[in-house]
């Protein structure tokens, strides 16, 4: 698929394809400020501390995030504007996208208990891996580990039978995830979570990674910018890692395109033994009670 097309997909998909009648949660209105005030030329961190100290709950997710072992500050954060300082304005809107991100998108299936966690962990271990590439957007990295997913708890809640398919989705070895998904619904998570990002605004290239990070034909395509070929490594090299971290089966799509991932992020094995130590602790910081 070129990217192009991508923008005129999703808005048939969701006019009068399988989605049609799917409903996508609205951008939460802090959300709608934050970006707001990240998209002027020069953002002001007294308004982005403003924003997240409005609610109570988020004002404490971010300052128990700021201060835990995952940054290991020399000094403690005591207040929301400290925080906002001390993590840097893109950090803390990462940040921030999470925790609103989870409370709008509720989750009541046993068959995902953890999602929450585990896109957590995604979402960091592919901002540390951008951080390590020359010209990745750590955040913009961050954001997709989040989203990469986010179109299964939607699915659960608003496509008929779609508990069924992802059990089997889970459980099947012969064939890809989203491979299951189309041959029962016409339609796959990848397909909602990108329409869920460009809903919400986020960046362009957010909704274009989450819509292609099963398809690793991309990867060896120069008509596909490089930060999205990029990000779609990531992807699967973040997958892997939180997957080998948690328990988790052996992944069939790294074990199917891992070597092709590494090649396109011009990375080696070496590289990735090394961000596994660094990655334990970051992976067992992630508490979201």
């Amino acid at each position: 698929m070129k990217v192009g097309d991508i923008d005129r997909e999703l808005d048939e998909a969701k006019r009068e394809g399988p989605l049609r009648d799917i409903v996508i949660p609205p951008c939460p209105e802090l959300l709608t400020a934050l970006q707001a005030e990240m998209q002027k030329a020069d953002p002001d961190p007294a308004e982005i501390a403003r924003i997240a100290g409005s609610d109570v709950a988020m004002a404490a997710a971010l300052l128990r995030t700021a201060n835990s072992p995952l940054y290991a500050r020399a000094r403690p954060a005591n207040t929301v504007s400290e925080a906002v300082v001390m993590l840097g304005m893109g950090q803390a809107v990462a940040i921030l996208t999470g925790f609103l991100t989870r409370h709008a998108i509720r989750i009541n299936s046993p068959l995902v208990e953890h999602f929450w966690e585990t896109s957590t962990r995604r979402s960091l271990a592919m901002a540390y891996i951008a951080r390590q590439l020359y010209g990745m957007n750590a955040e913009v990295a961050q954001t997709c580990g989040l989203f990469m997913h986010v179109g299964i708890p939607i699915m659960l809640q608003g496509v008929r039978d779609y508990a069924g398919t992802l059990a089997e989705a889970l459980a099947r070895q012969d064939r890809g995830f989203t491979e299951t998904e189309n041959a029962v619904h016409r339609t796959d998570h990848a397909v909602v979570g990108a329409i869920v990002a460009k809903t919400w605004h986020l960046p362009p290239v957010v909704a274009v990674a989450v819509r292609l990070h099963h398809d690793f034909t991309v990867l060896q395509d120069n008509a596909v910018p490089a930060e999205i070929r990029s990000l779609v490594a990531i992807a699967a090299l973040a997958e892997h890692l939180v997957a080998d971290f948690e328990g988790v089966q052996p992944q069939r799509e790294w074990e199917q395109h891992g070597v092709q991932c590494l090649a396109c992020l011009q990375i080696d094995e070496a590289e990735v033994d090394h961000w596994v130590d660094a990655l334990h602790s970051v992976f067992e910081s992630v508490t979201l009670a």
